[in-house]
């Protein structure tokens, strides 16, 4: 199965019917070019698009199996990274040696890359490309510009795709946040210019198309952040993601209010304030204390920042909870803030997390239950679908990354918008853009592959009952 020069087609491997572990395909002209390579949690009891469901025991790093590319890597153009979460980033580590391309991100995700990289000894063999905004490269029949959005990240890029055959928008992981705090911002000049050049399809985010209104900015977080911190009696624990700089940005401004000491426990955020201080994206008043320095301080000048707000099993939070921290052990009085919402299919481990937390007297703060907002999501909720729809003006919708509520709920709103068709499918079909726009169904077998004792195995899940 080969596009032709006439050909304009979209094929995603994962993250299209699901939320996570994206790998997307787009073909033309013999060959093709990938989008984002990314990883999810095992998915335990949840019955996912493809009527399936995982078991427990499975490898807890999981990832789109790519063999229909693998199996044709010497038609694989190059890979392009949007940005520097798990779910986009995070399986090429794994899966590069199948792959074998080379690799295309703006600088503080090619940052995150090289650290993924160098674990695997890989960063000397795999060639990255560093892209500013803005920049149009040729990669094969492709040329691909990257446009500033925002997310809960620094430096999110969408994608323009042109080709002779036709022009995709490709929205990657976004929201329209008039102040992010950290990396760039967005301008809506940028995406009505593509709508005077004329864009034949746009694929786009559907994880808030359920969701009404606009979302919150990262600016907008601090007072309830200060309000669940100030009055804690012990040590205070935040739990969020640790990709999201601009969060850490506000924290150590509360740490400051507070008369708090703050320090960052979990490999993965040390990696993200590394990588955000080597990409010129850490604000350098922000001060951090080692993570063994944090249990020696009076417990009312302490502010930690853990990872572990999924309930993921071997992160800080969870150490924690278990009394196995080297650093750190919480004692009734101390408080633990989720300044995070949870990932479809991650509800019961957080839940049991909670559990854990509150019989050892520690107080919890979800952000369901602030009174103020604690934690803004990075995805666009329906007023900002509307407005980039009513900028970009594509002649075909195609709803990704999402789950069927997600994706049904974002092609009715494109429809609303005046979207003259809309596409709406799931990982394996092979989404026909051009000559004229239409589906085939499940022509790619897709599947997962599990990391597990140093090798890729493949995941059998049992068909749902």
């Amino acid at each position: 199965m080969t596009p032709d020069h006439n050909d304009l087609w979209f094929l995603p491997l994962g993250g299209t019917g699901e939320i996570g572990m994206n790998l997307n395909l787009y073909g033309h002209d013999g060959q093709w070019l990938m989008v984002d390579c990314g990883v999810t949690f095992p998915r335990t009891g949840r019955v996912i698009a493809d009527g399936t469901v995982h078991g427990r025991g499975e490898p807890p790093v999981q990832m789109a199996d790519p063999a229909f590319i693998a199996d044709r890597r010497e038609q694989l153009a190059g890979l392009v990274i949007t940005h520097a979460h798990e779910d986009h980033i995070g399986a090429v580590p794994y899966l590069w040696p199948l792959l074998q391309c080379p690799i295309y991100t703006s600088r503080f995700t090619a940052e995150i890359l090289r650290r993924k990289l160098a674990e695997f000894d890989l960063l000397h063999r795999v060639p990255i490309h560093v892209v500013d905004v803005d920049e149009r490269r040729t990669i094969g029949p492709f040329e691909v510009q990257w446009l500033a959005l925002t997310h809960s990240i620094p430096d999110p890029n969408a994608l323009m795709i042109r080709t002779p055959a036709g022009r995709i928008f490709h929205s990657g992981d976004w929201k329209l946040d008039e102040k992010p705090l950290v990396g760039h911002g967005y301008t809506p000049g940028t995406f009505k210019a593509l709508a005077e050049e004329g864009v034949t399809a746009m694929v786009c985010d559907s994880t808030n198309a359920t969701v009404a209104g606009h979302s919150v900015s990262e600016s907008a977080l601090e007072k309830g952040l200060l309000a669940a911190v100030d009055d804690a009696p012990g040590r205070v624990i935040v739990a969020c993601f640790g990709s999201n700089i601009a969060r850490l940005h506000t924290l150590a401004n509360v740490a400051r209010a507070t008369g708090r000491y703050m320090g960052l426990l979990g490999r993965s955020l040390i990696n993200m304030a590394g990588a955000a201080k080597a990409a010129g994206v850490w604000n350098t008043d922000d001060h951090l204390i080692p993570p063994a320095h944090l249990g020696y301080l009076p417990r009312e000048e302490v502010l930690a920042v853990a990872t572990g707000s999924q309930g993921e099993p071997r992160t800080a939070l969870r150490r924690m909870a278990m009394g196995s921290h080297p650093e750190v052990e919480l004692e009734p009085g101390d408080r633990v803030i989720f300044s995070a919402r949870a990932i479809p299919g991650n509800e019961d481990a957080i839940e049991a997390l909670i559990a854990s937390l509150r019989e050892q007297g520690v107080e919890v703060i979800t952000a369901e239950a602030a009174d103020l907002p604690i934690h803004a999501s990075g995805h666009p909720a329906r007023d900002e679908l509307r407005a980039m729809y009513q900028w970009v003006q594509p002649g075909v919708a195609i709803p990704v990354h999402g789950e069927a509520e997600h994706m049904d709920a974002h092609a009715g709103l494109a429809r609303e918008c005046g979207v003259p068709k809309t596409l709406l499918g799931r990982n394996g079909d092979l989404f026909m853009i051009r000559p004229v726009p239409g589906m085939r169904r499940q022509v790619v077998e897709t599947g997962r592959l599990g990391w597990d004792k140093g090798e890729l195995v493949q995941i059998i899940s049992a068909p749902l009952s």
